[in-house]
């Protein structure tokens, strides 16, 4: 009787355990059918990868991007003309990112939220789908140049979607959706409002190195605009955890807003710019 008693004490206890260890169980069945490793680093080139930053962690992302190659020695490669990104980026919660950025091109502060939608597994979700979403100021602006110039001229927006799909062990792709709204515009003629499509991709070419490249399709350019589509290629390499990227575009701008609206370089020309991102998670 005593045994039956002491059963039954511990049965409620012995039902909570099993209840946890399912849920324990379930968990890492959840986390072993989610898709890893779409991308590796938080960018793909210029555009933002699905790649968010981990729960609790704080990151710090260092970006340069030199002057035209296709000065030469005058700016000995564009060492002479180099800008400088510095990128804060907090993982508030499993799936959500803020981040704050101050850059040397047009001086540009901003600030950033990006969060996860959706993610790809290897039955039923054939997709990762995450939002991004930015909120800049161009303090870069002069007044003495623009008399009318108001604080609010200076500010500028970003709304993007990312959608990525890891295909196999080597390859992933990205489309990015994006608007951007920049309440000053340097060609009369140019919406404030614009669209653009981005297209991406890594492909792995060993076991710590990528190759990758992206592409911004803008589709609302003003038919008197001197500005260029972003056309980048990257390489991604891995140390020690850390991902160290290099790359060459035609856009020296590192905000949505600046390497999508107001890319100068050419390809075709060589007026390319040699680039590389570093990051630090502490």
């Amino acid at each position: 009787m005593k045994y039956f008693c002491f059963l039954f004490v511990l049965l409620p206890f012995l039902g909570f355990s099993q209840n946890d260890l399912l849920n324990e169980i379930d968990t890492d069945s959840l986390r072993a059918n989610e898709v890893s490793a779409t991308f590796k680093g938080l960018k793909i080139v210029n555009f933002e990868s699905t790649k968010l930053v981990d729960k609790g962690d704080f990151t710090f992302v260092v970006a340069h991007r030199f002057g035209s190659l296709k000065n030469g020695f005058d700016s000995f490669f564009g060492l002479d003309d180099a800008v400088t990104r510095l990128n804060f980026i907090f993982g508030v919660c499993d799936g959500l990112n803020i981040g704050v950025s101050r850059s040397s091109f047009q001086k540009i502060y901003e600030a950033s939220a990006k969060y996860r939608l959706i993610k790809q597994t290897h039955s039923g979700i054939p997709f990762t789908i995450v939002g991004y979403n930015s909120v800049l100021v161009n303090t870069g602006l002069e007044k003495d140049n623009l008399p009318l110039l108001e604080f609010k001229h200076r500010m500028g927006y970003t709304a993007q979607i990312l959608i990525s799909r890891k295909i196999n062990n080597n390859l992933s792709l990205e489309l990015a959706p994006t608007f951007f709204h920049d309440n000053y515009v340097a060609v009369n003629e140019q919406d404030n409002s614009q669209y653009a499509l981005g297209l991406g991709g890594r492909y792995k070419i060993s076991k710590r190195v990528s190759l990758n490249v992206d592409y911004g399709w803008h589709l609302n350019r003003a038919s008197t605009s001197p500005f260029k589509n972003p056309l980048s290629v990257g390489v991604d390499i891995e140390t020690g955890g850390h991902v160290f990227q290099m790359h060459f575009t035609n856009a020296q701008g590192m905000n949505t807003n600046s390497f999508l609206g107001q890319s100068t370089g050419d390809w075709s020309d060589g007026d390319i710019y040699f680039g590389f991102n570093l990051s630090r998670v502490f």
